[in-house]
């Protein structure tokens, strides 16, 4: 009965936003507070202080392969060129709440477009080295008033095979510092306290020309496009996404609410338009841009990844505009939806439809108020002041330079 309530009741969704207020739907003592928090403006909160590093780097790097602009790792080299225009730069070192070493660990592509990590640790430690020995600050604290950009699957982890990237660890000499970083996962050795997760890049100007009328009809209750196992890799399908993905695939592939296939059409941002919830589980890690997607285009995002850590967790209110479903219980995920209530879904509608919600998950070029730069300065505005014993005394020593593989000790 449910499946054919909803079925009816999805063509009807958009006439029901149009005519019910605000006043019905919102919370407005946690809307109001998160809009707050999205909104804050960290122009005077903190300086940041950008190490002038050899262009080797970073902008050699994007000449040789310019495809790293459009990949979803990006975010490490536009977070570079937003701070050298930006109003919280400070060219006084002595002045600096926070020390950014631009460094673009994920711009080494293979011919598919995917990142090879495998160069990234040496790169990382060729950079410290220099900045340790240039400068004095990284040696005043080793790096815990330091922050990385490190986009990379499991973050400074730097492996895209989970088990690797356990293995790993990550790169001793930046667990002092704030790593801002794509991959979160509740006690995962991949990811530090403190960290910042942000969501990955999405080309923003792409998603602004697929836009349809607000009003289309979401007629579709439950889409995904992506894979359901990586037949080169895990071609039983166990391993990958711990098998959630082929449970969807195995248990709703012909159920009529479920529009789900491997196949990515043209009107693939179109249809999630048209939308009442998106599927975002896991695959080799917990992340993907669909959750940026979802947001983007007022799709229920339905986030299958268990103990996941969103993107600007104490800003966006996650648990009110997504649904939250254990791997587990994908063989039930018909239920879970079609069981939640009409109004629940207006509710998380309006929120998605919150304009502040939308800019922080993008990295817009030029940057914009309330993107998703200015919530990674807002969050580290929020870790400020730095408590006294992160400072060493003269001469103390807190990190092991020659721990981690033999591998990483080569000089890059």
């Amino acid at each position: 009965m449910g499946s054919c309530v909803w079925v009816f009741l999805i063509l009807l969704l958009p006439l029901f936003i149009g005519s019910i207020g605000v006043e019905g739907l919102e919370d407005h003592s946690s809307v109001r507070s998160a809009g707050d928090v999205l909104e804050d403006n960290p122009v005077g909160r903190l300086k940041v202080y950008v190490y002038e590093l050899p262009s080797k780097y970073n902008k050699k790097i994007l000449q040789k392969d310019p495809r790293c602009l459009t990949h979803m790792f990006a975010a490490e080299i536009f977070m570079h060129q937003f701070l050298l225009s930006s109003p919280v730069r400070t060219l006084n070192p002595d002045e600096a709440d926070w020390f950014y070493t631009p460094v673009y660990s994920t711009c080494d592509l293979a011919p598919n477009g995917l990142p090879l990590p495998f160069k990234s640790p040496r790169m990382m430690r060729s950079a410290i080295q220099l900045i340790s020995t240039k400068w004095p600050y990284w040696n005043r604290t080793e790096g815990a008033d330091h922050f990385f950009l490190v986009p990379h699957d499991f973050g400074a982890c730097f492996h895209y095979q989970e088990e690797k990237a356990i293995k790993r660890g990550i790169l001793p000499l930046l667990q002092r510092s704030t790593l801002v970083q794509t991959f979160g996962q509740r006690n995962h050795v991949c990811l530090n306290e403190g960290s910042i997760t942000i969501p990955p890049y999405a080309p923003p100007e792409k998603m602004q020309s697929h836009l349809i009328t607000p009003d289309t009809p979401r007629s579709i209750f439950v889409y995904f496009r992506g894979l359901f196992y990586d037949v080169n890799n895990d071609p039983e399908g166990g391993y990958y996404a711990r098998g959630a993905r082929a449970s969807i695939w195995e248990n709703f592939k012909n159920n009529p609410l479920f529009d789900i296939s491997t196949d990515h059409p043209t009107t693939y941002y179109e249809d999630m338009q048209r939308a009442v919830f998106c599927l975002c589980p896991l695959g080799w890690a917990p992340w993907s841009p669909r959750l940026v997607e979802a947001v983007i285009f007022g799709c229920i995002p339905v986030i299958i990844a268990d103990d996941i850590v969103l993107p600007f967790a104490d800003a966006i209110p996650w648990e009110q505009i997504g649904v939250f479903v254990a791997e587990k219980g994908v063989p039930y995920l018909d239920t879970i939806l079609t069981s939640i209530p009409v109004e629940v879904v207006l509710r998380k509608q309006r929120l998605l439809a919150n304009p502040s919600m939308k800019q922080a998950m993008l990295f817009p070029q030029p940057a914009q108020s309330g993107d998703a730069f200015h919530q990674i300065l807002n969050g580290l505005a929020r870790k400020l002041p730095h408590e006294k014993r992160v400072f060493l005394k003269p001469g103390e020593k807190v990190l092991n330079w020659t721990a981690g593989p033999v591998g990483d000790m080569k000089p890059w």
